[in-house]
């Protein structure tokens, strides 16, 4: 159990070096990666949500009743504030109809659970966290397919039921399968729950990898337009996020939280849903699978600064002592 703990920490500690390593293998010599099928990703998705259900337990559920404030502020912020800043974006640069789709389907998506990891090493509230993704997943099947249509609908066909389905069976299903193995088996789930950090990078990288390595063409035309709009996406996300936790007057750990909550999203599950609502729009997964690689980056990149701030506090109240 001491080297899977030793596993761990070093995938958490240098989750975003490894991911953005593979994605550059992906990108400048796709050959290297083109063996992870995309026909994978829903599958690898699903094993994340799975661990993501098995990592749930009546306390996180608990959390979501006890503190409902938080979490209605955290939904409401992550459905109105990353789509209208990914469609803001899209016109400001005047994205082209496809990758303004992909633009948009990110913003729609509810967060990723690297945003629950990213909380963690922030010295975030972790269970706020967990609560936040849980009830923006559960409410994805509904909110991400309207508000997808809200703004696209007068120059996109989008697929509604078809993004509905795909999210409950990729993501519904094995959380609530997850939740279910827990509740029953809870004994050997804490024990299996050690691995499913490692598990769930492994499943990230794979997805990179893939989407990655089968769009290099597409990612390498587009490339610094596309990078420029996710990197000040994620940033805003971030930025409004924390903004937003401090005006409301919420202590650090929650405003922390409801940064990373924000500002971090399932880009896997819209690179996914791309290929589903918008078929006849191939470079519509380019901005999920660029995000995917970002917002890892940058999330260690912030859990950092959140560290440091921390320790500038600690400081300059030892000094004020």
């Amino acid at each position: 159990m001491k080297i899977i703990e030793k596993i761990n920490g070093f995938v958490g500690r240098h989750m975003a070096v490894i991911v953005l390593l593979l994605a550059a293998l992906a990108l400048f010599m796709p050959s290297s990666s083109l063996w992870v099928q995309t026909k994978w990703i829903n599958p690898l998705l699903m094993i994340v949500m799975f661990g993501m259900g098995l990592s749930l337990s009546t306390d996180d559920l608990g959390y979501v009743v006890k503190h409902p404030k938080y979490i209605i502020i955290g939904c409401i912020a992550q459905f109105t504030i990353m789509p209208l800043t990914a469609f803001l974006l899209g016109k400001a640069f005047g994205l082209e109809t496809a990758l303004m789709a992909g633009v948009i389907l990110v913003g729609t998506c509810p967060g990723g659970t690297a945003s629950n990891v990213i909380t963690y090493l922030s010295k975030g509230d972790v269970a706020l966290s967990v609560g936040m993704t849980s009830v923006n997943t559960l409410l994805a099947p509904l909110l991400t397919p309207a508000i997808t249509y809200l703004f696209l609908h007068t120059g996109i066909h989008v697929d509604v039921l078809s993004m509905f389905l795909s999210i409950i069976q990729v993501v519904i299903i094995p959380i609530g399968l997850g939740l279910l193995i827990n509740k029953l088996f809870g004994k050997f789930t804490e024990k299996a729950a050690k691995l499913l950090p490692v598990l769930s990078v492994m499943a990230i990288c794979l997805i990179v990898m893939s989407v990655v390595s089968h769009n290099s063409e597409k990612i390498l035309t587009c490339g610094a337009v596309i990078l420029a709009v996710v990197v000040l996406h994620n940033i805003i996300g971030y930025a409004l996020g924390f903004a937003l936790g401090k005006m409301l007057k919420l202590p650090m750990p929650q405003a922390k939280a409801l940064s990373v909550e924000i500002g971090m999203q399932n880009s896997g599950l819209a690179a996914s849903l791309a290929g589903t609502a918008f078929p006849e729009l191939a470079m519509a997964t380019v901005p999920g699978a660029v995000f995917s690689v970002w917002h890892n980056i940058s999330g260690a990149i912030l859990a950092n600064i959140f560290n440091r701030l921390d320790e500038k506090k600690t400081d300059s109240g030892m000094e004020t002592k």
